[in-house]
């Protein structure tokens, strides 16, 4: 499956599922949680659900309205661990079994998520 053919396959509705069911875990997340500013929570949600639509075949709002993604660089503030990435896999893969979406896409996500979320890894663990 191309990947801008994703769009086309669950649109809006679907990646809005996708990404609500994300981030209703969040704010209980003892590893996520923290990262995530509560008075921006809903901007966040946006952010990544704009940013999906658009790099998987969707209109640009994003790049509209917030130009290159430069995903590690707006990430690096926060200190993304192999732990933290785990956990923000964990709570996709539960969204994932939320949101129900066709089997093709969800795969080609899944696939991108994997790669993407090591790609922003910033940090090593602290030494204890």
């Amino acid at each position: 499956m191309e990947e801008l053919e994703i769009y086309s396959l669950i649109g809006d509705e679907g990646f809005a599922r996708l990404i609500s069911a994300f981030y209703r875990q969040v704010p209980q997340d003892d590893v996520l949680g923290p990262m995530y500013p509560a008075q921006d929570l809903a901007g966040a949600e946006q952010r990544l659900r704009d940013y999906l639509i658009y790099r998987f075949g969707g209109p640009p709002k994003y790049i509209e309205e917030r130009g290159h993604p430069r995903l590690r660089a707006r990430h690096f503030p926060f200190a993304i661990t192999q732990v933290a990435r785990d956990r923000w896999m964990h709570l996709m893969d539960k969204a994932f079994t939320e949101a129900a979406l066709p089997e093709e896409p969800a795969a080609a996500l899944r696939e991108f998520f994997e790669g993407m979320s090591t790609f922003m890894i910033n940090r090593e663990p602290a030494a204890g």
